[in-house]
């Protein structure tokens, strides 16, 4: 349960950082795709721990 907890976490600083970056490079092009599929992944991360959080409830 608490390694679930802590992959959510993780999960979201990504999702955060990958967004806070995003806008801040917004006008390189290579930046846009690499921040946003750092947020992608960080979205993914945690929404498939969180499911795997409440189905072992």
């Amino acid at each position: 349960m608490v390694i679930g907890i802590i992959e959510i976490i993780i999960g979201l600083l990504v999702l955060g950082a990958g967004i806070y970056y995003l806008v801040k490079e917004k006008d390189d092009k290579e930046s846009k795709k690499i921040y946003g599929i750092t947020s992608g992944v960080g979205a993914v991360v945690s929404v498939v721990a969180a499911v795997i959080l409440i189905t072992h409830l």
